[in-house]
């Protein structure tokens, strides 16, 4: 009975170093929630900076019910319209910054998208803007409204991956998690849409 005991005792050990090493429980860390802004495509009419769709604005409606059961220290946004708006339904307090921007693209023909903008280039402004959020806010938990590819880009980079061998579109609202202490980050979660469920 007393191997059992034991055993049991070591694999809870074993556990607890391993949700460490994730950065779970541990004091200190700050977790950034990464979201995609909400929908703005159904009945579009303005191509270069859209608003909410109605569709849109009932996704951030639920995913605020869900940041305020969790609580946010703060809540930033790319400055574009659609995930501004997405911001200020999750809460009042919303601080732009630029980097936080999707992709550069063009439509091209064919309704085909072109990236005029690095990989590379998305992951440097994005890795700085989380780490100077990281800064901030210590220990605090915050949500970050962006863009698709940009945020993709991002989760990559923490993943050690080249940006697209994650073959997810993450949908409109989803969250994405990335847990971080000092220099470390670590993904917590992808494109979570359970607040839509």
């Amino acid at each position: 009975m007393l191997a059992v005991a034991a055993g049991a005792a070591r694999m809870t050990q074993a556990m607890r170093s391993l949700e460490a090493a994730f950065l779970i429980g541990i004091e200190g860390v700050t977790e950034i929630w990464l979201v995609r802004h909400g929908d703005c495509y159904e009945g579009m009419a303005e191509a270069s900076d859209p608003p909410l769709s109605p569709l849109g604005r009932g996704q951030a409606e639920r995913l605020a019910e869900r940041v305020r059961r969790v609580g946010a220290s703060a809540i930033y946004s790319s400055p574009h319209r659609r995930a501004i708006e997405t911001a200020r339904i999750l809460g009042e307090h919303v601080r732009e910054d630029p980097r936080l921007v999707e992709i550069e693209l063009d439509l091209g023909e064919e309704g085909k998208l072109e990236f005029k903008e690095s990989a590379a280039s998305v992951v440097e402004r994005m890795r700085a803007a989380v780490d100077d959020i990281v800064k901030a806010h210590p220990g605090q938990h915050v949500v970050v409204v962006t863009h698709g590819v940009a945020l993709m880009a991002y989760i990559s980079d923490v993943l050690h991956l080249q940006p697209g061998q994650i073959r997810l579109l993450p949908y409109y609202t989803s969250v994405s998690v990335v847990r971080a202490l000092g220099d470390l980050r670590i993904v917590g979660g992808i494109a979570d849409t359970a607040h839509l469920e």
